[in-house]
Parts: structure tokens; C-alpha cells; sequence
């Protein structure tokens, strides 16, 4: 089983506020990994907001052929954190080289596309070096966006946190999602470490999605850069909510619509059902088959959970609106750990036809429900 912490705040936190509670938790996960999802990074990116950052793991040779290729490419390096531990890693996480996020000016004869056709290029570029680095390992990138930077590493979360320093400030961020363990259920591999990423939206799942073969051939026949790959059963969750939110043009709080659709008894009067109905036949291959509980984030900092009718992965969400802080976890113990000042029986634990929502505010869990009236994306 798998573990999970996602932390939003208004103001930047430490990484370690998420690895420590996911240490609380540790009796629930192997140890096997971490994966770390940072945005609305503090520090010395503040000033840095729109230039994409590439984020990976490189060796020397790696990073020669990753300046050339961005070189020749028309980007320019701006601003990157690198850092070589001077250790020996922890028992069973292999030695590596660099591990960086480099930001980037883009091309300049991008000026001219539309932000559609820019975020598709930013998808295919990070696409390209990861296959340049596929065969000989020398080029690891996990993502490369604005404001994200994403690490990912085999072995025990709190003994790769402490060897990879991630305490430092230029790691800050208002939204964290960390996952404790490495995909199981395939060989392992860094690009099947949760949490995933495209496009400015991230997703990690505990769970297992016996459905994923058919979501992932109908997700590959979309057309869409970035639908590939395929690592880990659990990555199709995010591509799904890009789908649902940059191709429907459906908010958040309608993505179980597509996962998890209502029965007819339960649509029956719902004010949206014709609408449902037509969803629920069109994108029935997306309709996941679990257990499974999703933490995400979007691209403007809303964070979200959601679960599936098995209801058999838990989650709660809770936090102090005062601070500005809230937490999603797995269980309450690791949420106690993060943010134990805060209103506990205010906690909420989302039921098969509920998502939590934070929004980048911080203020209040809104909670919504499928029986709800539907919301388009603004």
C-alpha cells in the first residue's frame, strides 16, 4: 500500500512538513520510495514565475547533451539549483549525479503561438529529452513547467529527504503532494513514482486501477501530446483530469462524473442529467475500476481529493484557515503531525460521491457532491 500527504498553503513551507507525515504514517507504506510534487515555490523562484523549469535527474554527460539540446532549441538558462550529494545514498537508493531544476526563457520565435500550441511544445520538449535519456540513463526529467519542480527517488522517504537535503529554502512551495512508496506492481522505475504530471496539472493515487489498460488505449487515441508512456497503472488518473478539465472544460468537482459516474437511480433527478448521461456513454472507457484515493493539484494551486465507490482507501482533509495551511493525508495521524493546530471536528473525509476541494486561498474545504448542479471550468 501506498501513502499519501499533499500540504496548500498561502505562504511557502518546507518539503519536510509533508515527508514528516508521511513518516508518521510509515506503518502504511514499504519505505520503497518518494516522489515530490512542488508549485507556487517560494525563494529564489519567486521572481521566476514564468519561465518552465526543468526538473530531473542528470549525469554529467547528461547535462552536456541537455544544455546542447536547449541550446540549439533557442532556450536560455535563466536561474537552476543543482545539487551533487557528497554521501554515500541510503541502503537499497542507487548513486546518481545531479539532481536540478533549471528554468528557462523559451525560444523566442514561440512569441508568437498561442498558449495551446507554447504548453504543447513545453510537453514535447520535456517528451524528447526523456527519450534521449531512456537508453543509457543518463537524462531522468519528471517535468518541465513554470513554477513545478518535481524530485523522485528510490528508497525511505525521511532518508532520502535527509541525504537529499530537502530542507532547503529554494525547495519551499504552497503546494506539496508526497508519495511514500515506489510502483510495485511493475519493475521499478522513477517515471512510475507518483506523484505525475502534465500540463500544470499533478495526481497521486493509492490503490490499485485494475481498468487501467482500457483507459490508457482510449486516453492514446486522443491525439493529445503527453498521453504516453504508461509506467505505472495510477498516471492515467492525471490525464484523465487533464481531459476532464483542459479538453471537456469541466471544473474539478466534475471529475468523478467521469471516473465514477452515477447509476440511474442516483441520476435520476439530478438537474444536469441529460448531460450526465451523454458523459457518462461518451467517456465510459475513462470509468476506473479501483480501490483508489486521488490527491491532486491545478495549475492555479486549487488542491482536490476524491475516492471511488469502493471507498476502500482512505482520506481526510483538514486544516486552520487562519494559518492558511490544510493538509490531505491518507490517515489522521499524518495530518495530526503536519497541522495539529486546527479545528478537528471540521476533518472531512470524502464518501464515494464527494471531492474536497482547497482552493489557493486556503479559507475552507468545499466539499461537493455529484448529486450537486454541474460547474464549467472559468
Amino acid at each position: 500500500m501506498c501513502r499519501l500527504f499533499a500540504l496548500t498553503s498561502r505562504d511557502p513551507v518546507s518539503p519536510m512538513r509533508a515527508i514528516d507525515a508521511l513518516n508518521v504514517m510509515k506503518e502504511g507504506h514499504d519505505g520503497s520510495g518518494v516522489g515530490l510534487f512542488l508549485s507556487g515555490l517560494g525563494g529564489p523562484w519567486e521572481e521566476l514565475k514564468e519561465y518552465p523549469i526543468l526538473s530531473g535527474i542528470f549525469t554529467e554527460d547528461g547535462l552536456v547533451q541537455v544544455f546542447d539540446y536547449m541550446a540549439k532549441k533557442g532556450f536560455q538558462s535563466k536561474f537552476s539549483v543543482t545539487f551533487k550529494p557528497d554521501i554515500e545514498p541510503p541502503v537499497g537508493t542507487p548513486k546518481r549525479g545531479t539532481y536540478a531544476s533549471i528554468a528557462y526563457k523559451v525560444p523566442d520565435d514561440w512569441k508568437g503561438l498561442t498558449k495551446e500550441q507554447a504548453d504543447r511544445n513545453l510537453v514535447q520538449t520535456r517528451l524528447n529529452l526523456r527519450a534521449m535519456g531512456e537508453e543509457g540513463g543518463d537524462i531522468m526529467v519528471f517535468s518541465f513547467w513554470p513554477d513545478t519542480i518535481m524530485i523522485k527517488e528510490v528508497g525511505d522517504p525521511l532518508a532520502i529527504a535527509e541525504y537529499l537535503k530537502l530542507d532547503r529554502e529554494e525547495l519551499y512551495a504552497r503546494h506539496i503532494l508526497a508519495q511514500g512508496r515506489q510502483n510495485t506492481n511493475y519493475a521499478i522505475n522513477l517515471y512510475a513514482c507518483h506523484p505525475f504530471f502534465i500540463e500544470g496539472i499533478s495526481t497521486m493515487t493509492n490503490g490499485e486501477n485494475t481498468a487501467f489498460v482500457p483507459i490508457r488505449e482510449y486516453l492514446m487515441s486522443r491525439g493529445v501530446t503527453g498521453y504516453q508512456g504508461y509506467q505505472s497503472d495510477s498516471e492515467v488518473f492525471t490525464h484523465i483530469a487533464h481531459f476532464a478539465t483542459r479538453k471537456l472544460g469541466l471544473d474539478i468537482s466534475s471529475y468523478k462524473h467521469v471516473i465514477t459516474p452515477m447509476n440511474d437511480e442516483e441520476m435520476a433527478d439530478h438537474p444536469d442529467r441529460e448531460f450526465l448521461v451523454s458523459l457518462k456513454r461518451s467517456c465510459r472507457k475513462l470509468i476506473i475500476d479501483g480501490p483508489n484515493c486521488v490527491i491532486g493539484c491545478l495549475p492555479d494551486g486549487s488542491m482536490f481529493m476524491a475516492q471511488d465507490r469502493k471507498k476502500l482507501r482512505p482520506g481526510v482533509v483538514g486544516g486552520n484557515p487562519e494559518l492558511g495551511i490544510y493538509g490531505f493525508s491518507s490517515e489522521i495521524c499524518g495530518l495530526n503531525a503536519a497541522i495539529p493546530d486546527r479545528d478537528r471536528t471540521k476533518d472531512f473525509q470524502p464518501m464515494h460521491l464527494d471531492t474536497a476541494i482547497v482552493g489557493p486561498d486556503c479559507r475552507e474545504v468545499l466539499q461537493c457532491s455529484q448529486k450537486d448542479p454541474l460547474r464549467l471550468r472559468h
